[in-house]
């Protein structure tokens, strides 16, 4: 339950926020909103913005007039509102708590909705860049998503100041040094018989070991000990490039220290910049052929790991729904078609050449790049398949 709830929350307020983006974005640009949903179909209930009111809809099974058992509207209510401009928008919950959708008028996106009028109140009647605007409004408020809750996460614990003591302060579990039963408090005299006097130096020869066994001499309650322990790797970001270092799974002595809300905001500039960054090298490690393909993880992976943010606490849940949400602002401003990336660079293209596509022409680009997202779909719950079966 605990990894169910905090999947619909995370996936859910990402996901809202950045349709709401395309939402405010397109009503301030005068363009049309003729759908807001949050949630994948089926519609449980619409409010739809009529003149002088709302028309209120629930829906959920029900037997048609031939007979057939069918989803469609089971309740409605009409509530008046004097003097209320009626937008037309359907605001919609729909049953699947995962996903969100915004249709404007006049634009050809995975609907494949070719009713184009040009009317001025449709996309395809509105300027280049105020289509731009519009298309990188869903990008920009998932930005945002991520530096307030990175910013208020810095506000809120402050920043740690390091002890250079060799003491463990925090095992984790699942890595060596727990399973081999080292215990916080435990001081570590010795690597390899390499005598060690600060936590800086333990760290660079553990680091240069993975994958390797290595013996430790430590000190508990006065009695040293002596330990082997074979090390694991995790990658890390180093001066813009992924290297893999050797791990055991320990954590040095801190001190959050108070912080402002100047030096928070600060903070949270540097940690956005650097949640990018990090995914900017992942993908270009995937093309290189670094990293492979079947490292990605689709919706299975990210519900584990918010099950486990939100059992660590409600600062980690946080902190991964801001990477989350950062990966989703990447991965849409990407030049794929079907993607907010794509309809932008489509619409750059028609800036330099100076003449719209056709709608044939982006009917079929559409066409394209909604079968290489549903392939990149596939790819990924077959890897998350994989790491269950494999686990």
């Amino acid at each position: 339950m605990t990894t169910l709830g905090a999947t619909i929350i995370v996936i859910g307020v990402i996901v809202f926020i950045h349709e709401l983006g395309h939402y405010l974005a397109a009503r301030m640009s005068g363009i049309r909103v003729e759908k807001f949903s949050v949630g994948f179909p089926p519609r449980f209930i619409t409010f739809t913005s009529i003149e002088n009111g709302w028309d209120i809809r629930l829906y959920f099974f029900r037997r048609s007039d031939n007979g057939k058992t069918e989803w469609g509207p089971v309740w409605n209510r009409t509530f008046s509102s004097r003097k209320r401009k009626g937008s037309n928008t359907e605001y919609c919950i729909a049953l699947i708590p995962f996903g969100g959708y915004v249709k404007m008028a006049g634009i050809i996106d995975e609907s494949m909705d070719m009713s184009i009028t040009h009317a001025p109140d449709e996309f395809m009647s509105k300027s280049s860049l105020t289509q731009i605007f519009v298309m990188s409004a869903g990008v920009i408020m998932n930005v945002l998503l991520a530096f307030v809750i990175l910013t208020g996460i810095a506000w809120n614990n402050g920043t740690p100041e390091l002890s250079n003591e060799p003491v463990i302060a925090r095992v984790i579990d699942n890595m060596p040094a727990k399973l081999g039963g080292m215990k916080v408090g435990d001081r570590i005299l010795s690597i390899n018989e390499q005598s060690i006097e600060t936590w800086e130096e333990l760290s660079n020869i553990i680091h240069g070991l993975p994958n390797s066994l290595i013996t430790l001499t430590y000190e508990r309650e006065g009695k040293q000990y002596s330990k082997s322990l074979t090390t694991k790797f995790q990658p890390v970001l180093i001066n813009g490039k992924i290297d893999t270092l050797g791990a055991i799974g320990i954590i040095q002595e801190y001190t959050m220290l108070p912080i402002g809300f100047v030096e928070a905001l600060k903070s949270g500039i540097v940690s956005t910049i650097g949640g990018f960054e990090l995914m900017i090298i992942s993908i270009k490690m995937l093309v290189t052929g670094e990293a492979s393909i079947k490292e990605l993880g689709g919706p299975i992976m990210i519900a584990k790991m918010a099950g486990d943010s939100a059992r660590a606490g409600l600062g980690p849940l946080l902190y991964f729904m801001a990477l989350i949400s950062l990966n989703l602002a990447l991965l849409n401003i990407l030049p794929i078609p079907g993607l907010d990336g794509g309809h932008i660079f489509i619409t750059l293209i028609q800036m330099i050449i100076r003449r719209p596509i056709g709608m044939n022409t982006r009917l079929a680009i559409q066409k394209i790049g909604l079968a290489l997202i549903l392939l990149l779909m596939i790819t990924v719950f077959i890897n998350d398949i994989g790491r269950i079966i494999s686990n």
